[in-house]
């Protein structure tokens, strides 16, 4: 049987024997049957040739100077770890080939042989082959999808990058995965670096372990001005990588307004690198990330390994990966300018309720605090930590609608009283409409509500009151006493803790209430020590 694939595409042999004769007569055969064949009279010159070009097949004879078949076996495991390798042995040693075959060989053939056999073991091994690499794509195919709907689906930017990121190291196997994002002023900077560590690094870590990973971070719901990449990182360390170089941004604006692709082979790639890596570039393969025309940035992976040289097949995989993040990068970067107009937004209105009376200035914001270092030693996750944060800074939000004087001296009237319980009620009308607001309403609508029942405004009582609103019933409270009023100076500390405590099962939940008074006294010295007012 003829292999009738393209020229590029036929399967490459070598043939190592330290006889002429039966290298020769193996690659004119075996070149007839349409493969790609190279000879070597032992395993160093096969090492040699194996540094040289992918090999999908090794035909070697076991016993030859300098290196035999069993010490080049063991050498292939590195040089080629994807071939397939056939040891040539005479009757005696067959055993030593039934070794070799234990140690990682696909077949043995006895020597005298026929052609006919050869090229029957050498079909059947790379069929072999064939049926893995088409396994192997399929588990691409499936795993790219899934990579995907991954991308598409997060809102995060930084789930996309590292999506991105660890598709590329892991499916493409690449030393050095590059991602470069505009900076919004018309520039581009290194938004991510991924890189594989070498066998030769003492500081590789064990198995299992991920390739090390440095981000550049902007300000959250801003954009970082261009400048250039340093080696090192915000400590002062070498950087991560430092010796596969760091890529030149102009390199790749130029080629991408010409190209819509790169994939280029040695010392073609080293002309995109801004910082010269340590170590000569094998394969660079790279793919725009566009929306229409605008070029956001671009996905890089870089080969400093000699086995391995990305393909056309690498640079598609890459490219769906990339069409995908590019819209998925900036969802995340709208989302992320959402936000940014979102926590303005609250800042916001919670500096408007301050204004309204000189004795409230700052109170939100102290509220916030508390109720954030509640939430933290409650052990809540960070995103509902967040939510704490805002519904604190915005718990007082309905007092808008009270118009009346609520720090006036002396207690309030009945109907004044009346008037100020609606503020709850107030503020939940006021975020109701703004979607985005939602999760805030919660903590805002219902941190009067009581633990015995006998709070307002609907009269909630015990767990039925949401966690939010009882953390921030208990830093409102203990901000409230320990703030000066228009009625009364501020408690002391002790005073108010003591309170807090003394309200334990009535007023507040008493494991929240607990939780906060066992470590007020330890939070507010690390307030102090940052230059931070706390109450007497």
């Amino acid at each position: 049987m003829t292999v009738s694939t393209a020229p590029d595409e036929r399967p490459r042999v070598l043939i190592v024997d330290d006889e002429k004769f039966i290298r020769d007569i193996l690659a004119d055969f075996l070149g007839m049957e349409g493969y790609i064949v190279r000879t070597a009279e032992d395993g160093v010159a096969a090492l040699t040739e194996l540094g040289n070009a992918h090999y999908d097949l090794i035909i070697s004879d076991l016993k030859m100077p300098r290196m035999g078949g069993i010490d080049l076996l063991e050498q292939i495991g590195t040089a080629a770890p994807n071939a397939l390798t056939v040891i040539m042995t005479g009757f005696g040693t067959v055993e030593t080939a039934i070794d070799a075959m234990k140690r990682g060989a696909y077949d043995y053939i006895l020597k005298p042989f026929k052609v006919e056999e050869v090229i029957r073991v050498v079909q059947r091994g790379l069929e072999k082959q064939r049926l893995s690499a088409e396994n192997l794509r399929l588990r691409e195919a499936v795993s790219l999808y899934t990579v995907s709907e991954a991308i598409a689906a997060s809102l995060s930017l930084e789930e996309v990058l590292a999506t991105i990121g660890d598709t590329a190291i892991h499916e493409l196997k690449g030393d050095l995965v590059s991602t470069w994002l505009d900076d919004g002023e018309g520039g581009y900077f290194e938004r991510q670096r991924l890189v594989q560590p070498r066998l030769s690094d003492s500081s590789v870590p064990p198995p299992g372990d991920r390739p090390s990973r440095v981000t550049e971070l902007p300000a959250s719901g801003e954009r970082r001005a261009a400048a250039p990449v340093s080696l090192s990182d915000p400590s002062g360390k070498a950087r991560i990588g430092a010796e596969y170089g760091i890529l030149s941004p102009q390199a790749f604006i130029d080629h991408y307004a010409a190209h819509s692709t790169l994939l280029e082979q040695g010392t073609k790639g080293a002309r995109f690198f801004g910082t010269p890596p340590a170590m000569p570039v094998v394969s660079v393969v790279s793919v725009p990330l566009r929306m229409k025309t605008r070029l956001l940035g671009w996905i890089s992976v870089a080969s400093f390994t000699k086995q391995k040289r990305f393909n056309e097949g690498h640079r598609k995989l890459l490219s769906i990966v990339g069409s995908r993040a590019a819209a998925a990068i900036e969802n995340a970067r709208l989302y992320e300018d959402l936000r940014a107009t979102f926590q303005q937004t609250i800042e916001g209105l919670a500096r408007a309720i301050d204004k309204m009376d000189r004795y409230t200035a700052g109170h939100s914001e102290r509220v916030a605090t508390y109720a954030m270092y509640l939430a933290v030693r409650l052990g809540l996750p960070p995103d509902v930590i967040e939510i704490v944060r805002q519904s604190a800074l915005m718990h007082d939000i309905g007092k808008i609608g009270c118009v009346m004087n609520l720090n006036k001296p002396g207690k309030l009237t009945q109907d004044e009283y009346e008037m100020f319980k609606r503020h709850p009620t107030y503020g939940k009308e006021i975020l109701d409409p703004i979607r985005f607001l939602n999760p805030l309403v919660p903590g805002v609508h219902l941190h009067h509500e009581r633990w015995d029942g006998r709070g307002y405004p609907l009269g909630l009582k015990g767990n039925d009151v949401p966690l939010i609103a009882r953390i921030i019933a208990v830093a409102d409270t203990y901000d409230a006493m320990t703030s000066d009023r228009a009625y009364r100076r501020a408690l002391p500390h002790e005073v108010a803790v003591g309170e807090i405590e003394r309200c334990s099962g009535t007023q507040f939940d008493p494991e929240v209430a607990h939780s906060f008074n066992a470590g007020i006294d330890e939070f507010r010295e690390e307030e102090a020590a940052g230059g931070k007012k706390v109450p007497d």
